[in-house]
């Protein structure tokens, strides 16, 4: 599949995604930017960066944001949000700027153990001593809300083999060597709960 086609998954409904869906995560946004420590003065890169409320949450501490994702009509929300900052539609495994541009680079569920190359590439864009941080799901069959998962079961056995190959980083260990092998230095773990609403 190409990354063209992300923009008919969560691009269909860009404006509900905005509004009723992405404010649920402005803890985990700000809880990452903390631990990061994104002030005044960093150039910070969101990968998948979707309708842009990292961004913006970034720049509010201080830092020149940029973003970029798949997908169209969630990068026109994002820019609207952020209209002095470099958003951009395109592939975050072929990301269009150029070496040791960035000192903070995050995705929030944006990086999947299926792309191995924006990984390679986030590492390629920050500076020596930059800092990478990504979020993935946690296990989703211990949440309240597994429910709302219930059709995935219905999904053919190659589909199913897909998405865990995509949620694997969320397995203790496998999202560290990950990284790890892509020539970060790993820092620990830490879980930010929310609700999925």
């Amino acid at each position: 599949m190409s990354w063209e086609m992300v923009d008919e998954g969560w691009g269909r409904r860009a404006v509900e995604f905005a509004t009723l869906s992405e404010p649920a995560n402005c803890r985990e946004y700000v809880a990452v930017h903390q631990q990061l420590g994104v002030g005044s003065g960093e150039r910070v890169l969101d990968l998948a960066c979707g309708s842009g409320l990292a961004v913006e949450l970034a720049r509010i501490r201080g830092a020149t944001c940029a973003g970029i994702d798949a997908s169209p009509r969630l990068i026109a929300v994002a820019q609207d949000r952020n209209l002095d900052c470099d958003i951009r539609v395109g592939d975050m495994q072929d990301l269009p700027w150029e070496d040791e541009t960035f000192d903070v680079a995050t995705s929030f569920r944006g990086i999947w153990g299926t792309t191995h190359a924006a990984v390679d590439e986030a590492h390629r864009v920050l500076v020596p001593g930059g800092r990478l941080a990504i979020t993935v799901w946690g296990n989703v069959g211990k949440s309240p809300g597994a429910w709302m998962m219930a059709p995935f079961q219905w999904a053919t056995d190659e589909k199913i083999q897909h998405q865990s190959g995509m949620v694997a980083l969320g397995r203790p260990g496998v999202g560290e060597a990950f990284l790890y092998e892509r020539g970060f230095d790993v820092a620990e773990r830490f879980e930010i709960p929310f609700v999925f609403e």
